[in-house]
């Protein structure tokens, strides 16, 4: 491992060179040796010696016993002790070394963590922005009611044409029958013209008869239709032998009597 720059170096010199090791070898020898000590495998093991160790001391003849019983096992006392004493440091820079890995991979998480917060925050604001682009854009939906719509307003201006087109045609038949009207009392007017230009005509050839003398005396113009409009027998006369007889300028003409 190199040394760190912010440590200052030390003035005294060893004696003796400390050994360097590599700490990435000794924490896989370590981290090798705890994780065989938690194994069912080294318990099978330990337990099988311990049996031997206990049977050999107690059932082998008395020379070839190393461990008396009487003395209470105190070899095999020290070996389990001398495997404990080393076991515990083992476990421990097992524990160091997968703290550190715990520590890195705690930093890696975080930065991974960190950029996938920044894309998720980037996909956000993409996903907001496309939201606002497609409010503009015309959906199928839109598109849709827009066409019905349409479709609706030309239907009701083709039925404003054609109630147009009816009322229209209901106008002109009534103006062609009020002319026509208009063109029946025009000729019932000329008609009635005619038969008092009639009756005038007939007034005149018999005021020009012998023996009938005429006095002009106006005629209002209120009774001149009344006048010309005057039956036959009132042109006749009277009983008392008389005759009027309207004349051709308006007036009526009075006779003498006889």
């Amino acid at each position: 491992m190199a040394e760190r720059l912010d440590t200052p170096r030390s003035t005294r010199r060893p004696l003796l060179p400390r050994p360097r090791l590599d700490q990435d070898t000794s924490g896989k020898v370590s981290e090798s040796i705890a994780r065989f000590l938690g194994t069912p495998t080294f318990i099978l093991w330990l337990t099988l010696f311990c049996v031997v160790w206990l049977l050999w001391n107690s059932l082998a003849p008395e020379d070839l016993r190393f461990d008396r019983a009487a003395n209470g096992f105190t070899a095999l006392t020290l070996m389990l002790s001398l495997q404990a004493s080393y076991a515990a440091p083992l476990i421990l820079l097992a524990q160091n070394r997968q703290t550190d890995r715990d520590r890195v991979q705690a930093d890696l998480d975080r930065t991974r963590a960190e950029r996938n917060l920044a894309d998720t925050e980037f996909l956000a604001r993409e996903v907001a922005a496309l939201r606002i682009a497609l409010n503009e854009v015309a959906t199928r939906d839109f598109v849709r009611s827009e066409l019905r719509n349409l479709l609706e307003d030309l239907l009701a201006d083709d039925e404003g044409d054609e109630e147009g087109d009816e009322d229209a045609g209901r106008g002109e038949g009534r103006g062609e029958g009020r002319s026509r009207g208009e063109g029946r009392k025009g000729e019932g007017r000329k008609g009635e013209a005619r038969k008092g230009e009639a009756r005038k005509g007939r007034g005149r050839r018999r005021r020009q008869e012998p023996g009938t003398a005429t006095t002009a005396v106006p005629v209002v113009p209120e009774e001149a239709p009344r006048a010309a409009a005057a039956p036959a027998e009132d042109v006749a006369g009277g009983p008392t032998g008389g005759s009027s007889v309207a004349t051709y300028d308006g007036t009526r003409a009075r006779p003498s009597s006889r």
